[in-house]
């Protein structure tokens, strides 16, 4: 019963609730419905164009790397040539010995990189030590200052310790530019898993060294990779620290690639630039099948 306006009382119908209530999950329901499709067809969207704004470029490169020549307005080029891909292979800069210059170079600062930036990161994170917090305002310094400037202080700081034109002044110039990308996934890494378990360990009777081996390192496996894959890439694509470190002597994919670009010989840069982002594509991918094995051993 319910009261109404006169003062009289009417009967109130106690099965219309249900109805309405049911009435409005079904409205919302059908809301979200629409708003998750709509969101889904957004991010659909989105998706499709990224991906066309990732490969057409890539497949205009492509086709770029087999042309010989191609005139306005021609959709497709005009006449095809392997000529390109002998000049990759058998020319004066061979394929083989740039890819494992460009490696090797970009395995050594990615290592050097890494353990730098581990030990750095439980050194602020963990141990607390003194200065932590200007350490951590320092990391970006390399990113902040301007590339050609940074790259023109270095070079004359490796003239006066003698080390311009070698491979260990483009190891540290390489290091100094991937150090604070590395520190920087270190730092989220080390805090993220802190040191409980490791000083649970040591209470219980393990070793420091051989706590932190057990524990505390198998936690940290996906940062240190993620660390090593980013300074890697890093060092991989420098060129104008490369060319003033290195004095030419170090050659590298990157620093073979920008000559051909600004010489406007499109053919030899596409296909160079076709083997540096395959070549940093597969290294990519190994790391990633790395860093999922890993993770599923963790898991289990």
């Amino acid at each position: 019963m319910k009261k109404t306006g006169n003062g009289r009382l009417a009967e109130y119908n106690t099965a219309d609730v249900p109805k309405r209530n049911s009435g409005r999950r079904g409205a919302c329901a059908e809301v979200r419905s629409r708003r998750d499709a709509s969101r889904r067809g957004l991010l659909r969207f989105l998706l499709i164009l990224t991906a066309v704004v990732i490969l057409v470029p890539a497949a205009v490169i492509l086709l770029w790397s087999f042309t010989g020549k191609w005139p306005w307005p021609h959709i497709l080029p005009k006449t095809w040539t392997g000529r390109t891909y002998r000049e990759l292979l058998f020319g004066s800069s061979p394929l083989q010995g740039l890819l494992g210059s460009s490696i090797l170079l970009g395995a050594i600062v990615a290592l050097l990189a890494t353990v730098i930036a581990a030990m750095t990161a439980r050194a602020t994170e963990i141990y607390r030590v003194p200065g932590s917090r200007l350490i951590r305002g320092a990391e970006f310094l390399p990113m902040v200052v301007p590339g050609t400037v940074f790259a023109m202080g270095f070079q004359v700081t490796l003239i006066r310790m003698g080390l311009n034109d070698t491979l260990t002044g483009v190891v540290l110039v390489h290091l100094v530019c991937g150090l604070p990308y590395a520190y920087a996934i270190m730092t989220d890494m080390t805090a993220a898993v802190g040191n409980a378990l490791e000083e649970q360990a040591a209470v219980l009777g393990a070793p420091a060294g051989r706590a932190f081996i057990d524990v505390t390192l198998p936690q940290l496996v996906p940062g240190l990779l993620s660390s090593f894959c980013m300074s890697f890439i890093i060092s991989y694509s420098q060129y104008f620290t490369t060319l003033l470190a290195g004095g030419g002597k170090i050659k590298t994919i990157a620093l073979v690639l920008v000559p051909y670009i600004q010489s406007g010989d499109r053919a030899l840069s596409s296909v160079y630039s076709v083997v540096f982002v395959g070549s940093a594509l597969l290294v990519f991918a190994v790391f990633e099948r790395a860093l999922k094995r890993v993770n599923r051993n963790l898991s289990c």
